[in-house]
């Protein structure tokens, strides 16, 4: 896709006489006699493209296409070597899996990841691969696989990476894009001067207290030389951004304008609604589930004035289409009055976008029981959103975490500049908080190495008062995780993992967990009294 972006941009600009394309000048041919003549028939494709020479002409005479293109060929090599070594890592995981797991290629998909696990630690039982103990639970082989992603997932629960902000206008926003992530894994846990020496274990300076402000000064320098080098790239980040987006999307666009107006789970809200030690198929499954009635729940929403505009724009458009469209039946001979296509598109895209804004007149409007259908999925929403399930300040916090496709796009595109600005004016501040969040929140574990302390699910150094029985937790304001997360994380682990065997604190509140369901499940009134209490209890009744 690079490569077809980039040399197909590139004939674009220099390889096509777009005044032949455009019929704005004549094409000349040449006849018997010498003599060159406008010739007025229709003008072909290979008309418009200009010969190889000249197109090479074209491209050596720009040196600002040259650069560019410098540019792509050195980061077309670089992915090119990361393939290569991601093929060779995938090769030794195809190895592993068919000769030490018995498992063939090509019966990978009839096994779940529970069974593959399984075979993995009674491998390790076998030949002690793991040379440092003897057994593997399940959660040392999830901590080797999270290691960094549960790090992160911390550090947005706990709000200590500078994600939210407050515009002029806009009120408050949310910004976490792909690049800005990148450019964090670089910094914490991948780069050169990252806190994390290798894969496994934290620089040893990054353990001592007495050298937190030192290493807090090198990392916030660290940050602004990136948000420089960030800066510097920002141009030719932002073509290929602006290309890469019109090729994916243009033609969906046009096929089906109102895509831009469905939604998706953003960057940011993945991290906010990720348990600890929850792999990413077991999150793609679970936000899937919750996709419909979060969309419900959103499209539920309507403004009564827009409604109206949007139902006289489209008839407005809809009519003069409707025209268009008759005359072109009559009389194919339409087609060629210069601009008509051009109209019948931007028609078709305005009413399309104008149905979008208007309601289903058959919704019944319940916010609260939309809300609970949600949160059965994402298990993770703010406690007074209960209460005020059905204000506009509830949904537009909710868009945060399930935004528009369209302003995904529009992010990803604002990223090249955006991210510079947050790592040279917004991250450093926070720097000597992430020192010490590192230190203070990394334990050593036998045969796995430094993980994240909130990772190890342990309800009484990480538990929430509000979730638990007095003096069952230990844990400060600053060391419990917000919203339960460590709880809701626990609870999630050892439903996906039924033979793992949690501490003793944690198995402890499991078990209260389980009196406490089956207490309330056996005074839970009959269903139809249950259903019946709400509008869309009465309206599935009826």
């Amino acid at each position: 896709q690079f490569l077809f972006v980039v040399t197909f941009t590139t004939f674009l600009l220099c390889c096509v006489d777009y005044d032949i394309l455009f019929a704005n000048r004549p094409l000349n041919h040449s006849h018997a006699g010498g003599a060159a003549a406008p010739d007025r028939s229709k003008v072909t494709l290979p008309d418009a493209v200009l010969p190889a020479p000249q197109c090479a002409q074209s491209i050596r005479a720009s040196g600002w296409i040259i650069f560019l293109l410098v540019m792509a060929a050195v980061f077309w090599l670089y992915r090119l070597v990361k393939v290569l070594c991601r093929l060779l890592g995938y090769w030794e995981i195809r190895a592993f899996y068919t000769r030490a797991l018995g498992i063939p290629s090509e019966g990978l998909r009839d096994y779940s990841w529970q069974e593959v696990q399984a075979r993995l630690i009674s491998l390790q039982r076998r030949q002690q691969m793991c040379v440092h103990k003897r057994e593997l639970t399940e959660l040392d082989i999830y901590h080797r696989i999270l290691r960094f992603q549960n790090y992160t997932v911390a550090m947005v629960n706990k709000s200590l990476l500078p994600l939210r902000f407050r515009l002029p206008l806009l009120g408050p926003v949310v910004f976490l894009t792909q690049g800005l992530k990148y450019n964090l894994e670089l910094l914490l846990f991948r780069g050169p001067g990252a806190l994390f020496q290798n894969k496994w274990s934290l620089r040893p300076q990054c353990k001592r207290a007495g050298a937190r402000r030192e290493l807090a000064r090198r990392l916030a320098r660290a940050m602004v030389a990136l948000g420089v080098a960030n800066l510097a790239l920002c141009p030719c980040v932002l073509v290929w951004q602006l290309l890469y987006a019109f090729f994916s999307y243009a033609e969906g666009i046009k096929r089906e304008p109102g895509s831009l107006g469905t939604r998706r789970w953003s960057l940011y809200g993945r991290h906010y609604l990720r348990h600890f030690n929850e792999l990413d198929h077991e999150l793609r499954a679970r936000l899937s589930r919750g996709y419909k009635p979060a969309a419900k729940y959103m499209n539920s929403f309507s403004s009564p004035l827009l409604a109206v505009l949007a139902k006289n724009v489209g008839f407005f458009a809809g009519s003069i289409l409707a025209v268009l469209i008759v005359l072109t039946v009559y009389d194919e001979d339409v087609l060629t009055v210069q601009h008509i296509l051009t109209a019948v598109t931007l028609l078709g895209l305005t009413v399309t976008l104008a149905r979008s804004f208007i309601p289903d007149e058959h919704t019944v409007w319940c916010p609260q029981q939309l809300l609970q259908r949600v949160l059965a999925h994402v298990h993770y929403l703010p406690e007074h959103w209960h209460r005020t399930a059905g204000h506009a300040e509830t949904r537009g916090e909710m868009a945060q975490l399930f935004q528009y496709k369209a302003v995904f796009i529009l992010e990803e595109l604002l990223s090249p500049i955006v991210t510079p600005l947050i790592l040279i004016f917004a991250l450093p501040p926070r720097a000597l908080d992430i020192v010490d969040f590192f230190r203070n929140f990394t334990v050593e574990v036998v045969g796995v190495g430094d993980i994240c302390s909130f990772a190890q699910l342990d309800v009484r150094n990480h538990g929430n008062p509000q979730w638990l029985s007095a003096g069952q937790t230990e844990a400060s304001v600053y060391q419990q995780a917000e919203n339960g997360k460590t709880e809701l994380s626990l609870m999630h682990f050892a439903i996906t993992n039924p033979r793992w065997q949690p501490p003793p604190p944690s198995e402890l509140f499991l078990s209260q967990l389980k009196e406490k369901v089956q207490q309330d499940a056996a005074a839970v009134p009959p269903t139809h009294h249950v259903l019946a209490e709400g509008p869309l209890g009465a309206s599935l009744l009826s």
